[in-house]
């Protein structure tokens, strides 16, 4: 039984450009183009359920599409048989509307970054999520760039016809970068089950191809052309039987595309040509790269050496991060492991990488090639968690797995997994987190769980606790957020404190720093004596009560903010499982502040009608609500940078 929703799936991913580009041609704007492009998709998952799947889907969808653009234009008084190019006139058919669109969404108007994201959202389908991985920036980032993109280029009204002569020529980089980011996101999906997605490299070599068509005399172009034919030659032998990853020195070289070789061959020719006298560019070099393994009929004759030498010219050309690991492989492969893996520690504080899974995943091979073994494992692992992609976790799994048998060849890889803890390496990160965020409330534990999930990613889900240590645990947050703001970043390192206290391994929190928080000028009156957070004059005297009983009595938290007015015994100085010592009583008059009902600790506001909390919790003199956990904790941490555990000795 064929499954319609999914089909809808397949059939938008196959034919969104071509149907977006064929209504852009109708109502130049690009926003508008996809939106109605959109509403056919809606129609085909309301439809096509009941009605059954059209023979041919891809024309079903343009026609719908179409028919919402015209009734579109009726409404808006724009229908006038100027406005539109109908269907089937000669212009309709003339010269290719997605790359058209291409050179649209790549249009000077827009910011770089902005025509990028654009251009990958409506040609190659890609969610903003997906976007995002690509560039290693955030998805909300994508979006807003997205949307932005599209309002400039309705207020703009930009031509939407194909650039020639200069325009082409200065426009053509931008299109270049995105061409080539589609052809990555298809040769190496960086979400979802599958290691590739076919479709999207076979479009970007047909848009490669088509610019070269455009732009003959450009070596880049041709350049890059060239690396993806040679590239997608390997395509068969990419995934092994069980859809796992086959790196490059493993692939069987005999099944590689001659076709498309041959292909890379020759457009690498027109480059060198187009680029007689010129200093080569990046797409060039990277061809150069690919050529040299597409020559090497086996593994152990691939001239290593000439691709260090590539690599140090692109490094000096474009010196992205990304680019400086793939170097620091092709060195490690021509000088050594451990030349290579000098080049990878000096990125690993690099914030760019923090979340790229390729970072440990190649310094867990180097560390393998040096018999590191114990250290190369944790890397894997790491990678493993860092990675969105099913089956390189899988295959990052498996390596890991087999780096474990090798320290332990008597017990099978799988076991030690299951019995690490067991075997003396204590609790494993991932489920060491998860038992404590499920010991705490709701809410608390809602605060925690982003800064502890993003710290245990980078960190490893399945590294154990004992094999961290605190100078590396630290350089690890480090590039988790360098630009926080000190507040943030003190939370952030409370959330950790706490539990790494919890966990039974406080130490390793003992290298995070807490970052500065800017306050009011005082007086020095003021701040004498403030060392304390209960002496803080800056501070509302509730909180430094609370603190300050908290310190002296070692009594549980909650119980503390369970006292009540009337239970208290203030010349003993105790209340129910609470005792306290001279400094708290002397303060604690102003607090209660001639109540004798209710709630020690009130909060700052009556509650809402809608959320009126139990009586017990109620005073009724004041008609405020007792001081929450949460509450309390988040202006502690507001005040200090830690949490209320931390008052405890």
């Amino acid at each position: 039984m064929i499954d319609i929703r999914a089909t809808v799936g397949v059939v938008w991913k196959q034919e969104s450009a071509r149907i977006i580009a064929a209504l852009l041609r109708m109502v130049h704007d690009v926003g508008l183009a996809e939106e109605l492009a959109q509403d056919a998709l809606v129609a085909a998952i309301e439809q096509w359920p009941v009605q059954g799947l059209p023979d041919n889907p891809g024309a079903w969808l343009t026609t719908i599409a179409r028919r919402k653009a015209v009734d579109h234009l009726r409404r808006s008084s724009r229908f006038d048989g100027t406005d539109m190019e109908p269907p089937d006139s000669p212009a309709a058919s003339s010269g290719d509307d997605v790359l058209r669109l291409l050179f649209i969404s790549c249009h000077p108007v827009l910011e770089k970054p902005a025509r990028v994201a654009l251009t990958l959202r409506v040609i190659g389908g890609l969610s903003p999520a997906e976007i995002a991985r690509a560039f290693l920036i955030g998805e909300s980032a994508i979006a807003q760039r997205i949307a932005a993109a599209k309002r400039t280029l309705a207020d703009s009204g930009v031509a939407y016809g194909l650039p020639d002569g200069p325009e082409l020529v200065g426009r053509l980089s931008s299109v270049l970068e995105v061409v080539y980011l589609i052809f990555n996101e298809g040769y190496s999906a960086t979400s979802g089950d599958d290691l590739m997605r076919p479709g999207l490299c076979l479009e970007a070599l047909r848009l490669g191809r088509l610019l070269a068509t455009s732009a003959p005399d450009d070596p880049e172009v041709h350049g890059l052309a060239a690396l993806m034919e040679i590239q997608q030659s390997r395509a068969a032998t990419r995934i092994g039987p069980r859809g796992e990853p086959v790196p490059l020195h493993e692939q069987n070289r005999g099944k590689w595309d001659r076709l498309l070789i041959n292909r890379g061959f020759a457009a690498m020719l027109r480059a060198r040509s187009a680029g007689a006298g010129k200093a080569p560019g990046p797409y060039v070099l990277q061809a150069a790269i690919a050529v040299c393994h597409a020559q090497a009929s086996t593994a152990a004759a691939t001239d290593w050496a000439r691709i260090a030498v590539l690599y140090d010219a692109l490094a000096r050309l474009s010196p992205t991060p990304v680019v400086r690991l793939n170097r620091a492989v092709a060195v490690g492969f021509a000088r050594g492991p451990e030349a290579g893996l000098a080049l990878v520690d000096e990125l690993r504080a690099d914030p760019v990488l923090r979340d790229y899974h390729l970072l440990p995943g190649v310094r867990g091979d180097l560390l393998l090639r040096v018999g590191r073994v114990a250290e190369a494992r944790r890397e894997l692992e790491r990678a493993a968690s860092l990675t969105r992609n099913a089956a390189e976790r899988d295959f990052l799994r498996a390596r890991a797995e087999a780096a474990a048998d090798r320290l332990r060849p008597d017990v099978p890889a799988s076991d030690q997994f299951r019995s690490r803890a067991d075997a003396g390496e204590g609790p494993l990160l991932g489920a060491a987190v998860d038992d404590f965020l499920g010991g705490l409330r709701p809410v608390t534990a809602q605060a925690y769980r982003k800064s502890l999930f993003r710290m245990r990613r980078a960190l490893g889900e399945r590294t154990p606790l004992t094999t961290l240590d605190p100078d590396g645990v630290a350089a690890v947050v480090a590039t988790l957020w360098p630009g926080a703001a000190p507040r943030g970043w003190n939370r952030h390192l409370a959330a950790f404190r706490s539990f790494a206290a919890a966990a039974g391994f406080p130490q390793l929190a003992s290298g995070l720093r807490n970052r500065p928080v800017e306050r009011a000028a005082r007086s020095p009156a003021d701040s004498a004596g403030a060392d304390d957070p209960w002496d803080r004059v800056d501070v509302a005297v509730r909180e430094r009560v609370l603190w300050l009983m908290v310190r002296e009595s070692v009594a549980p938290i909650g119980a503390v903010l369970a006292l009540d007015v009337q239970d208290l015994d203030l010349v003993a100085r105790r209340g129910p499982g609470v005792s306290w010592g001279e400094r708290t009583a002397a303060r604690l008059p102003e607090v209660i502040a001639g109540r004798t009902r209710g709630p020690l600790f009130l909060s700052d506001r009556r509650p809402a009608p809608a959320r009126r909390p139990a009586p017990a919790d109620l005073c009724p003199e004041t008609g405020r609500r007792r001081l929450s956990y949460e509450r309390a904790e988040y202006l502690y941490k507001q005040a200090t940078g830690h949490t209320l555990r931390t008052l405890r000795p």
